[in-house]
């Protein structure tokens, strides 16, 4: 009951066998929207949301999904599908049939005149823009726009795009044409000084959100159904948008720098894709008043979140929300507590994210730390910068749970190809072999879960499987602080498991009656708390 009723909602599934990429889930959810529901789709506006892969750096959300990440606000949470929903909701009214694309971990907040409205009804492609500084333009798309068209005042403009750039170094930006200038003075005063207090900055305009027209749309599934199987990651950003625009060049296609997996045929894939989409419109909607954040990251997530940051105060984002906690966290403005039960007597330090947990009264959690999904009724002291995690698994029909420790500075995407380098590997400040030795646990290849001779944290055996949640999550505090104060802690004969086993034996139904339990707990309290 907490979504609007009178909405279509489908749920796509990547297909079975290789990694296709946010791009290859496009243009597979163009072909089930067909299959689902015929040539009826062609008078849809639909919003497509990619809603989380892997997740390997923001773990807590791998589970179930970034889309469903909880947001410190809301009486019950919002979670980002409803943040999406509401932030999206002028859109339908002002497009044309279509598909408007975005991510489930951004957010783009904006203010436009009275007279303004941000309007889908072009042929082509037409994307959303707003103004960042050069350092953002390095790890995001970047316009390069038609200096025709475009005055760069105003909250609004519809400017046409030469070309796009995806993550391009600043000399790049520079040589393209596409750092403007933005202040309210001219950048330089009569006397040749820069003027003082409106100082002009430089900024890109880079990417977000993009729509998709329906004939557009239909080109595309048209190039996936003669493709047959697709065998490599595709990006949707990257793929698709660069191919547009009078300045766009082939060049790209056989640039690999930023793909995780050189796959075969991925080069011909984009060389196919900018030969059917060259010379196609690429409108962009320039939001001058406007700001793009991104929470993908655990340190994006925790200073956002927990510190002074803007989307903090333009969400109004609450330190405890929807929870039972003592006093004094209430008044603490440096964290954040989502839909959890804190009982009187625990510490929680600074900076730090509890959701989805029970936390008893001898335990403290030191700062900077992300506490999901457990239930902690024993005395320890979690380190600060710590990551803890806990999911139900299901084993042979039997749920079990299992609980994912790590410092929240770990790289979970780092990957090595041979046992001999995994001393590279660092786990809570300790290099990965000498955690395995006071765990007792032996280095070898049955270590790692992963097919393909990745070697990482994210494929290491190293979770202990418990019958119980609290069991679970003391077993892996146990790990962790072994590792802290280089003290023998034996995991040897115990069930073990990595990160991404976990995931391929999720039980979500036990996840969410864990969340259940807690939401009816709070509902409770309070009614006794009023009466």
């Amino acid at each position: 009951g907490e979504l609007p009723r009178g909405v279509r909602y489908l749920v796509c599934a990547d297909p079975p066998g290789p990694r296709i990429g946010n791009g290859g889930s496009t243009l597979h959810v163009l072909r089930c929207l067909e299959e689902q529901y015929g040539d009826q789709w062609t008078s849809f506006t639909v919003l497509l949301i990619h809603s989380g892969g892997y997740s390997q750096r923001l773990p807590n959300a791998s589970a179930l999904g970034k889309i469903f990440t909880a947001l410190p606000f809301g009486d019950p949470v919002y979670q980002m599908l409803e943040l999406k929903l509401a932030m999206y909701i002028d859109f339908p009214r002002h497009m044309k049939p279509g598909v408007l694309i975005t991510c489930s971990d951004d957010i783009e907040l904006y203010s436009t005149g009275v007279t303004e409205t941000i309007t889908f009804d072009k042929p082509g492609f037409t994307a959303l823009a707003h103004p960042s500084d050069l350092a953002v333009g390095t790890t995001h798309g970047v316009f390069v726009l038609d200096p025709s068209s475009f005055s760069g005042k105003g909250g609004l403009e519809c400017v046409s795009c030469y070309r796009f750039l995806h993550k391009p170094d600043r000399e790049t930006m520079r040589q393209s044409g596409a750092v403007c200038v933005r202040g309210d003075r001219p950048q330089l005063s009569s006397s040749g000084s820069r003027g003082d207090s409106g100082m002009a900055s430089e900024c890109v305009y880079t990417d977000s959100v993009f729509y998709i027209d329906h004939s557009t749309a239909k080109q595309l599934l048209m190039f996936y159904k003669q493709m047959g199987t697709l065998c490599c990651e595709i990006d949707a950003y990257g793929d698709f948008l660069q191919a547009l625009g009078p300045g766009a060049t082939p060049d790209y296609t056989k640039n690999t720098s930023n793909v995780s997996k050189e796959d075969s045929g991925l080069v011909e894939v984009r060389q196919q894709l900018y030969s059917l989409l060259q010379g196609t419109a690429l409108n962009v909607i320039v939001l001058n008043n406007s700001r793009f954040y991104h929470i993908g990251t655990t340190q994006e997530y925790l200073f956002h979140f927990t510190a002074e940051s803007k989307l903090r105060f333009e969400l109004d984002l609450q330190p405890v929300a929807f929870s039972i906690s003592p006093d004094a966290a209430k008044t603490s403005e440096q964290l954040s507590v989502i839909q959890s039960v804190l009982e009187p007597g625990c510490v929680i330090g600074p900076r730090s994210v509890i959701e989805y947990s029970r936390i008893g009264p001898g335990v403290s959690v030191g700062k900077g730390s992300i506490v999901s999904g457990s239930y902690i009724n024993f005395n320890v002291d979690i380190p600060s910068n710590c990551f803890l995690s806990s999911v139900s698994v299901k084993i042979n029909d039997r749920v079990q749970y299992v609980t994912m420790v790590f410092s929240v500075g770990d790289d979970l995407k780092k990957s090595v190809r041979l046992l001999s380098d995994i001393h590279s590997l660092q786990f809570f400040g300790a290099c990965l072999p000498e955690c395995l030795e006071l765990w007792s646990i032996e280095a070898s290849d049955q270590l790692f879960s992963s097919e393909d001779t990745r070697l990482g944290l994210w494929t290491a055996r190293i979770f202990p499987v418990c019958s119980t949640l609290s069991e679970s999550v003391r077993m892996s505090l146990n790990m962790l602080l072994s590792v802290q104060h280089m003290s023998a802690f034996k995991l040897s004969g115990c069930q073990l498991l990595s990160v991404e086993e976990m995931l391929t034996y999720k039980d979500v139904e036990d996840m969410l009656k864990f969340r259940k339990q807690i939401y009816d707990e709070i509902c409770l309290r309070r009614r006794k708390e009023k009466s």
